[in-house]
């Protein structure tokens, strides 16, 4: 996918308007002037930033059902340059909370925030996620934060039956989600599958629903 083929498939697929293209145009103008100060994104990816990053962002939201309507509450860990967590903030009215505890990443995200007019609808939740406050969303999202065992353990408390993960990975997708499975912990409760990435051939999206704990099946405690 090249950058036109890119930003007709957010016109012609999300159907996203030229007031909003052009939203996305200014966080971009505004990506590649901080990139120049601090790493936010490869240097290699700088020229492809609506394939690479946007529309790979974007492409999250065909991934939950059909039947989801009205405003969700988002929570995206580790959001770093704003992948995925910050576009989904520009394309929908959805309720998005980042999590991210550098505090250079901070700071740039609450400046994009402010920039961008999203303080009604984006927070920026500067802590680990450790401090985060336990609260339940509709939609859990990654992108590159931690191999999947150890990212349901910390995000579990955030999660309900009806919670949606969307948890773009590499090409260990697959693996990940196997390794998952055989885990006490998790057997028998990821409700995942595994998509193919519309923006990188080798690259794959773990989406599905984390079951409860049958009773009796609670984790021990040391």
């Amino acid at each position: 996918m090249n950058e036109a083929e890119a930003k007709a498939w957010l016109a012609d697929t999300l159907d996203v308007s030229r007031e909003t293209m052009e939203v996305l145009e200014a966080f971009i103008d505004y990506l590649k002037r901080e990139a120049q100060s601090q790493n936010l994104i490869a240097k290699s990816t700088l020229d492809i930033v609506w394939s690479r990053h946007i529309v790979d962002s974007a492409q999250l939201l065909a991934h939950l059902p059909q039947e989801t309507d009205g405003t969700l509450k988002w929570l995206d860990l580790g959001s770093g340059a704003g992948f995925p967590g910050l576009v989904i903030g520009m394309l929908t009215g959805h309720q998005v909370t980042l999590v991210e505890s550098r505090a250079r990443r901070i700071e740039y995200l609450q400046r994009a925030v402010e920039m961008l007019d999203l303080e009604e609808s984006v927070t920026v939740a500067g802590m680990s996620l450790e401090k985060f406050e336990t609260a339940k969303f509709d939609v859990v999202s990654a992108r590159a934060f931690a191999p999947l065992p150890k990212l349901l353990t910390l995000a579990e408390r955030f999660s309900t039956e009806n919670t949606h993960w969307l948890l773009p990975k590499g090409q260990n997708a697959a693996r990940e989600l196997s390794e998952a499975q055989k885990q006490i912990e998790w057997r028998g409760r990821l409700k995942f599958h595994v998509k193919q990435s519309l923006t990188d051939e080798d690259a794959q999206i773990l989406a599905g629903q984390l079951l409860s704990r049958k009773p009796g099946k609670r984790r021990k405690r040391s």
